[in-house]
């Protein structure tokens, strides 16, 4: 496997796999996982003209201890609330497979579906979740990284899901994906540009994230600079991914 040099690491540049006009696939497991772990990054590529779509897996139905709100109510409330979210950023699509919250496995038929949105969308970069990061308990992000990744192997097979190559969808190879939430990343982008965007779309998953905008601000200022640190950048604040290269 190729990897970063470490004049790329250390430079904040956006990364070949995405030209000018490019296009950026991001696959999570619920609406909010993209604000949590890459959407200053994201909204650094919109800004630069890159073409970003959100693939969110499930709606986040279960996302909630009230027992008086209804899954169906919530999943409603959270896909509002994550396409404002990702309208902030500069997203031009997000796409709900509406799988359930907290049921997420990665069966072969997870797999079909998106290796076919792969297929459509084009994408020269994947970002997804580290599904190796030790003891992460959540299933959903296991199973959705994993499931990303299995499915970008498979979009550029002529051989795998070839039900999908009608009407000129064709096999498509993506050349490189970062994964984020990783114990082990290899690149550091300078997010300086963009932090305030990721806390105002943060800050629109009302359902999810503390009511003092205060708090919420301060405690991804802090992570990000953290992050910058680990990285042992230059930049003040920093978001971290593990780059894949194919």
């Amino acid at each position: 496997m190729q990897r970063a040099s470490r004049a790329e690491r250390g430079s904040g540049r956006t990364s070949g796999a995405v030209p000018p006009g490019g296009r950026v696939l991001v696959v999570a497991a619920h609406p909010d996982d993209p604000e949590y772990g890459c959407a200053a990054t994201v909204a650094k590529w919109a800004a630069e003209g890159r073409e970003v779509t959100y693939l969110l897996l499930t709606s986040g139905d279960k996302g909630s201890k009230d027992p008086r709100v209804l899954p169906g109510q919530l999943a409603s409330r959270r896909e509002r609330e994550q396409r404002s979210a990702a309208a902030h950023l500069g997203v031009k699509e997000v796409i709900f497979q509406r799988h359930p919250d907290g049921m997420l496995e990665n069966t072969m038929a997870m797999r079909r579906e998106i290796a076919g949105i792969i297929r459509r969308c084009r994408p020269h970069l994947l970002v997804t979740i580290d599904p190796w990061r030790r003891y992460q308990t959540h299933p959903d992000h296991r199973a959705a990284g994993q499931a990303a990744l299995d499915a970008a192997y498979a979009a550029k097979e002529i051989y795998l899901f070839p039900e999908q190559l009608v009407d000129g969808v064709e096999p498509w190879r993506i050349r490189e994906a970062w994964l984020f939430w990783s114990e082990n990343p290899d690149r550091w982008e300078d997010v300086g540009c963009c932090i305030g965007k990721r806390i105002a779309a943060l800050r629109r998953h009302a359902s999810q994230v503390s009511s003092d905008p205060k708090k919420l601000a301060e405690g991804i200022r802090k992570s990000a600079r953290e992050t910058a640190k680990k990285g042992k950048q230059a930049f003040e604040f920093a978001e971290a991914f593990k780059v894949l290269h194919w």
